[in-house]
C-alpha cells in the first residue's frame, strides 16, 4: 500500500513536471510564423503565451528589440519597431525557451474581411485560369484563416502565411488578390493581406453584440434568438441527431447530420463572427482595411436602410479597438474601403424600382463613404450577374478598391472613383447635375444615349428621363415634366444592361438620388420576399460589357 501510495506521488510529481516544462514554453498565434509580412515603420504588436511572470524578449534581425513579462493569465505582447519595408529578416522570440521566425518581410499589410464574394477564390473567377499561372510574387503575402464563430472571444486562427506562387494564388480571395496585386505593382514594396472571410455573415456578427444592443432592430433579434435557445435541450437534440444519423446510414437523408445547437451560438448572431475571426488577429499591425460584406443585410428596404448605422458603428470600433489594443501603435482612423453590391436579379426596366433593397444599401454606402472620414466606396454596379449571387468578375472590384488605397492612402496619381454625385441646381425644366471624380471627362458607357436617369415633379412619380452629358455635368430633362424635383440613378437591383455613366478612366458613377424622401414608411412596410433567380444547368455567365479601365 505504502509503495502504490509512493508510486502515485511519484507519477503525479513527473506530470507536474512534464506539465510545467509545457507550459513554460513560449508560444505564438498563428498570424506570428514563418513567411509573416509586418507593417513598416510602426511599433508593430508581437504577442502569445508563456508562464504567468516569465520574460520574454523579442528581437529583429534589423536590430530592434523589446522585452515585456507575461501578465498573470500567460499573455504578453510587445512593440517592435520595424525599418522601411525591405527583408527577408528573421525575429528571435526568447523566454523560457527560443522560437525564431524565418523569412519575415516589411511591408504595407491590409485586412481583408466580409462574406462570400471576399472569400470568393481567384480560382473560381473569369481570370481564374490565367491569372494565377503567372501569380509569381514572393514579396505578396497572404494569410487566410479558416472560418470560426464562436459565442466567447477566441484566442487563435487556423492559418498560416503564405508566399503568393502560382500553387497558392488560386485559394486567395479574388478581391484582396487584385487589390493587393496592385498595391504591389504600383508601390514596388512588400504587401501582405490578413484575409478573414465567411460566407453567409449579417454585419451584427462582425462586431461585439454589446456595442449594437442600442440598434432597435437588433436588439429585438437578440431577445428572439436568445428566448429560444433558453428553451435548448441537449438530450432532445442529441435524440434528434441519432434519428438523423439513422436516416444518413440508410440513404433517406443527404448530407452528414450534426449535433444541433442552440440558435445564439450561430454564425448570424451578433458578435459570433468578431469573436472566431477578428478579435484574434487584433491588434496586429496594418494600414487599413477593405471590407465587401452587405447582401446578407440587404434582405429588405427596412434592413438596407440601416446599413447607414451599422457600417460607421463597425468602423469606429475597429479603428479603436485596434488602437487601444496597440498601445497607440496603430493610427486610430485607419483608411476603410469598402464595396458597393454589385448588380443581381432581373434587369431594369422601370425608371425606378422602390422595393429594391439593393439600391437602398448602394445609396446607405455612398452616403457613409461621404460622411465618415478616411473611407470609400468601390463601386460594383457593372460587375455583377442576373442569376448568380457570386459574380464571377472580381478583378474591377479589386482594382476599384486598389484606386482608393493608390490615391487616397498613398497620395499616387490616380483617379479614385468614378462620377461621384456632389450637387444639383433646378434651371427651369432641366435639372444639372455636378459630380466628383470625374477624371479626365465623363462618358457613357457604350454608344447611345445615357438611359439609366429618371426625374421626378414634387409627385414623386418618376418617369426616365433624358441625359446628356455637357462638360462636366449631365443635364437631365423629361418630357411632362415641367417643375422637376429629383432625379435618381441607376436604382434598381439590376441596372447593368442599361448605358451607365463613366469617367474616361473607366470607372462607373456610383448609383444615387437627389431627393430625401422616405424610401418606406416604417409604420406599414411589410418586407416583400427577394425570390432568387433560378440557375439554368447549361448557364455559363459571361463578364457585362463596359469601357476598359485605363489605370
Amino acid at each position: 500500500m505504502k509503495r502504490s501510495v509512493e508510486l502515485k506521488l511519484l507519477l503525479a510529481c513527473c506530470l507536474v513536471s512534464f506539465t510545467s516544462t509545457i507550459s513554460a514554453d513560449v508560444r505564438l498565434p498563428a498570424l506570428i510564423g514563418d513567411n509573416m509580412l509586418l507593417q513598416q515603420q510602426i511599433g508593430a504588436p508581437l504577442w502569445g503565451w508563456a508562464d504567468p511572470g516569465e520574460s520574454v524578449t523579442v528581437a529583429g534581425s534589423w536590430g530592434k528589440k523589446a522585452s515585456t513579462t507575461a501578465d498573470d493569465s500567460g499573455k504578453w505582447q510587445v512593440n517592435l519597431k520595424t525599418p522601411s519595408y525591405g527583408g527577408p529578416y528573421t525575429i528571435t522570440i526568447k523566454g523560457k525557451n527560443q522560437i525564431t521566425v524565418d523569412n519575415v518581410m516589411i511591408g504595407e499589410v491590409w485586412l481583408c474581411a466580409g462574406q462570400s464574394n471576399m472569400g470568393w477564390r481567384l480560382s473560381a473567377t473569369f481570370d481564374g485560369a490565367e491569372d494565377p499561372a503567372f501569380a509569381d510574387y514572393p514579396d505578396f503575402r497572404i494569410f487566410r484563416s479558416e472560418r470560426a464563430h464562436s459565442h466567447q472571444p477566441q484566442e487563435d486562427v487556423i492559418a498560416q502565411w503564405t508566399p503568393c506562387t502560382p500553387e497558392t494564388a488560386g485559394t486567395c480571395s479574388a478581391v484582396s488578390f487584385y487589390f493587393a496585386r496592385k498595391l504591389h505593382q504600383e508601390l514596388e514594396i512588400p504587401v501582405g493581406i490578413v484575409l478573414q472571410p465567411y460566407a453567409g455573415t449579417p454585419i451584427e456578427g462582425w462586431m461585439p453584440k454589446d456595442i449594437q444592443m442600442d440598434d432597435p432592430r437588433t436588439r429585438k433579434d437578440v431577445e428572439a434568438v436568445d428566448a429560444a435557445s433558453a428553451a435548448y435541450d441537449r438530450a432532445e437534440a442529441e435524440i434528434q441527431l441519432e434519428r438523423a444519423l439513422e436516416n444518413f446510414k440508410q440513404g433517406t437523408r443527404r448530407g452528414q447530420p450534426r449535433l444541433r445547437t442552440p440558435a445564439n451560438w450561430g454564425h448570424q448572431y451578433p458578435g459570433n463572427i468578431f469573436n472566431g475571426m477578428i478579435y484574434p488577429i487584433r491588434p496586429y499591425a496594418i494600414r487599413g482595411a477593405i471590407w465587401y460584406q452587405g447582401e446578407r443585410n440587404a434582405k429588405d428596404l427596412a434592413q438596407a436602410a440601416n446599413y447607414v448605422n451599422q457600417l460607421p458603428l463597425l468602423i469606429d470600433y475597429y479603428r479603436s479597438s485596434w488602437h487601444k489594443m496597440s498601445d497607440g501603435n496603430v493610427a486610430c482612423d485607419f483608411p476603410f474601403y469598402f464595396v458597393q453590391l454589385p448588380c443581381w436579379m432581373a434587369a431594369q426596366t422601370e425608371p425606378v424600382e422602390p422595393d429594391a433593397p439593393w439600391a437602398v444599401s448602394r445609396e446607405m454606402m455612398r452616403i457613409v463613404a461621404r460622411s465618415v472620414h478616411n473611407t470609400g466606396a468601390a463601386v460594383a454596379i457593372d460587375t455583377g450577374d442576373e442569376i448568380l449571387l457570386h459574380p464571377k468578375d472580381k478583378k474591377p472590384i479589386g482594382l476599384r478598391l486598389a484606386y482608393l488605397a493608390l490615391k487616397k492612402t498613398y497620395g499616387m496619381d490616380f483617379v479614385e472613383y468614378g462620377p461621384f454625385y456632389r450637387s444639383h441646381r433646378v434651371e427651369g425644366k432641366k435639372i444639372v447635375l455636378e459630380f466628383d471624380s470625374i477624371g479626365s471627362g465623363l462618358m457613357a458607357g457604350k454608344a447611345g444615349p445615357l438611359d439609366t436617369f429618371a426625374i421626378a415633379g414634387k409627385d414623386k412619380k418618376f418617369v426616365w428621363a433624358n441625359a446628356t452629358i455637357k462638360g462636366d455635368t449631365v443635364v437631365v430633362s423629361a418630357k411632362g415634366i415641367r417643375k422637376p424635383t429629383a432625379v435618381r440613378y441607376a436604382w434598381a437591383m439590376n441596372p447593368s444592361k442599361r448605358n451607365l455613366l463613366y469617367n474616361k478612366e473607366g470607372i462607373p458613377a456610383s448609383p444615387f438620388r437627389t431627393d430625401n424622401w422616405p424610401l418606406f414608411d416604417p409604420d406599414n412596410y411589410e418586407p416583400k420576399e427577394q425570390i432568387k433567380p433560378q440557375s439554368p444547368k447549361d448557364y455559363y455567365p459571361t463578364p457585362l460589357k463596359r469601357p476598359p479601365m485605363t489605370q
